[in-house]
């Protein structure tokens, strides 16, 4: 493979890497950048709804002048097909890839990249995939209608199961009584490295993201759940054949189990670093020394920020766990408010990112019913950007609508609603800073 060549995937992935967009990801191992991971992470409002989604993509010698081939790897073991677009053995029929027949000016230019597939693979999941499907484009008839509303409960349920519950399942070992599942089937390309270390580039990040999403994965399944009963089988598609089908039934109640166990484990785990941290102390690691001086030198830094009121402490001594406190700045719909938030870092920081929790109740978009903040950080590996991103988040005066920051569901519901919602919003976060302060 060329310099040239290598040098425009090495700078398309940092460009990736670097973005706002918080639905692509990818990743690579140092020694080969022709072999790269991304995870799409599924649309809202879409029956792959904050799903995590897998794809091995593969640069040859020719790229740019010819695409890349990609394979789906999130397809339960090549059993199910989640899209008439993406089959269950990883093929992804899109016309940029060559991989599809489309209109002239469709297909693959020197000019598009990596983050352009990512996003023709993203559109592909919509809130009516069945329209993918050639020849079903003007399927308007009663059967047609309802086959689409069957295949949108399906790719639900199995979104939520496959690229969601057994994936974090995989990660928390987690083990149902169920087959194996092959998250990962591209490793073949990574022969020449120790086959006793997985590359699971995105495993942190689905945590963190289970973390956001956690009341919408169980608002989904509640409300599904009204309308299938466990142990109702999937309807059939017309366009499924052998080998290409996703089979399976109806099993809410379950999920939901497994969800909040998820959801255990991983606070669990946030709350467990304390342990690890201190150990790392007594160790003299150096990642203790780091995240001590780190901490020394945003306390000397807000010492002299004006515009920003806060104490923080390192718990216990603890420099793997510390508690931030904000005041609520005037004239704003914090004022008067003090809010304390929990930060839990892991031994393995930067490569693991902070749990930032409120243990102060609030009601706001950006935390969780449970107190989970939804931020992100420019710089990961600097402590002082975390704690920027998470005052940034809280204080944010006129949002831009991003469904992807949205973790607290009822809240964000009123604040984009009309304006009789969006006051009932501003009397309820009221109420919450003034209950801050008893």
């Amino acid at each position: 493979m060329s310099n040239q060549s290598i040098l425009r995937i090495t700078r398309e992935l940092s460009e990736i890497q670097r973005g706002s967009d918080l639905s692509i990801a990818v990743a690579c191992r140092d020694i080969d950048v022709r072999h790269v991971r991304a995870l799409i992470i599924g649309p809202p409002d879409t029956p792959y709804e904050f799903g995590f989604f897998e794809f091995a993509v593969k640069f040859t010698k020719d790229y740019p002048t010819k695409a890349p081939q990609v394979t789906a790897t999130t397809t339960n073991g090549g059993r199910t097909r989640f899209n008439p677009n993406i089959y269950a053995g990883g093929k992804v029929c899109l016309s940029i890839l060559g991989t599809w027949r489309g209109e002239r000016g469709e297909e693959w230019s020197s000019a598009q990249g990596l983050e352009s597939i990512l996003i023709s693979i993203q559109s592909l999941m919509s809130s009516n995939p069945y329209e993918n499907e050639p020849g079903f484009e003007d399927a308007n008839s009663d059967y047609d209608k309802k086959n689409q509303a069957s295949y949108v409960d399906k790719i639900r349920h199995e979104s939520l199961r496959v690229s969601v519950v057994e994936r974090l399942e995989e990660y928390l070992n987690i083990y149902q009584e169920r087959p194996s599942v092959t998250v990962y089937n591209a490793e073949e390309d990574y022969q020449s490295v120790r086959e006793d270390v997985p590359f699971e580039p995105f495993k942190d990040l689905c945590k963190r993201r289970f973390l956001w999403y956690y009341p919408s994965y169980l608002a989904t399944i509640d409300e599904a759940a009204k309308k299938h009963k466990d142990g109702d089988r999937f309807e059939k598609m017309p366009f499924e054949g052998p080998g290409n089908t996703m089979e399976g039934s109806y099993r809410y109640t379950a999920l939901r189990e497994r969800l909040v166990k998820i959801f255990e484990k991983l606070n669990e785990e946030m709350t467990g670093w304390a342990k690890e941290g201190m150990a790392a102390v007594n160790k003299e690691m150096s990642i203790a020394s780091n995240l001590q001086r780190q901490y020394e030198q945003i306390v000397e830094n807000y010492k002299t920020n004006e515009s920003v009121t806060l104490d923080l402490d390192l718990v216990g001594k603890n420099p793997f766990v510390w508690q931030l406190v904000l005041f609520g700045r005037p004239m704003t719909n914090l004022d008067g408010g003090m809010f304390r938030i929990m930060l839990y870092i892991s031994p393995k920081f930067p490569d693991v990112l902070p749990r930032v929790k409120f243990d102060t109740p609030i009601f706001h978009h950006r935390v969780s019913p449970d107190g989970i903040l939804c931020y992100d950080a420019t710089r990961k590996d600097d402590m002082r950007s975390h704690i920027e991103a998470i005052i940034a988040a809280i204080e944010e005066e006129s949002p831009a609508y991003d469904p992807r920051t949205l973790v607290n569901p009822e809240a964000a519901k009123l604040y984009w609603g009309g304006p009789d919602e969006k006051k009932l919003y501003n009397r309820r976060l009221r109420r919450s800073v003034q209950d801050s302060a008893e």
